[in-house]
């Protein structure tokens, strides 16, 4: 199964609850042409659920979705599968990127397993059980190709959106999130615009590009200023995806 990364047209920092996570609006476009890709395979290399990959996480979100189907009552189903079966990852996405591919594979491997073993779980019971595992995921089990996401990530409400081009860059750049993040936090001249916000959500996802990149993402400036090679993409009109370090630029109609 293909888990396709996304971007984010805009992404706006709302607040923080008591536990300091941060509510956002936000666009997220799911990217056709960038998968990683999720097969079961009976070559087994050792005893139990493995992940056979050329791709290595100390911390791998894919384990953390196979255990939270665990311990939700799964266990023995899962046990027996993987007795005879693995998980094989190929690995596209880029890591560190902005463009959620760690919770692509965990909402792939989510839907993987609700299927081979019949767990009949509804795509709400999945979502619903996502939210442990990242902000990103929900939107990933949504089939969406387009939509408004708020809260934590969570509130997904898809978008009746225009097609359009991009080609996505990736600067040799390793973005970490909650750096990125807690640099946002520093900033002392943020203001909240509710009412910019409210267009965005309204905006067609084409119709956002005429604003400039630092508006659309409130996590460009700090992504710069943690990461100085970061300021050739923001000063040459690119907009970041996520808190980066992936950006694209937006195509004209007539250009492949």
């Amino acid at each position: 199964m293909k888990a396709k990364a996304k971007i984010n047209a805009f992404l706006k920092i709302l607040g923080l609850d008591d536990r300091k996570y941060h509510f956002i609006s936000s666009r997220f476009i799911l990217v056709d042409e960038l998968y990683d890709e999720l097969i079961f395979t009976k070559d087994k290399q050792n005893d139990g659920f493995e992940i056979i990959s050329n791709f290595h996480c100390d911390d791998n979100i894919i384990e953390k979705a196979f255990n939270l189907l665990c311990n939700s009552g799964f266990k023995n189903e899962l046990d027996e599968f993987f007795k005879i079966h693995s998980l094989k990852l190929i690995k596209n996405i880029p890591t560190c990127a902005g463009l959620g591919g760690g919770s692509s594979d965990a909402a792939c491997f989510l839907k993987m397993m609700n299927e081979a073993l019949n767990l009949k779980l509804s795509k709400n019971d999945l979502i619903k059980l996502s939210i442990k595992l990242g902000s990103d995921v929900a939107f990933f089990l949504s089939d969406f190709k387009s939509a408004n996401v708020s809260g934590f990530g969570e509130i997904i409400s898809e978008f009746d959106d225009d097609e359009f081009k991009f080609k996505l860059v990736f600067p040799d750049v390793k973005c970490e999130t909650p750096l990125v993040y807690k640099e946002f936090d520093s900033l002392k001249d943020f203001v909240l615009d509710e009412k910019k916000i409210k267009l965005f959500e309204a905006l067609k996802t084409r119709e956002l590009f005429s604003f400039k990149n630092t508006v659309l993402n409130d996590l460009f400036t700090p992504c710069v200023s943690l990461y100085p090679k970061m300021s050739y993409f923001m000063n040459n009109g690119y907009f970041l995806s996520g808190s980066g370090s992936s950006v694209f630029e937006v195509l004209s109609e007539d250009n492949s």
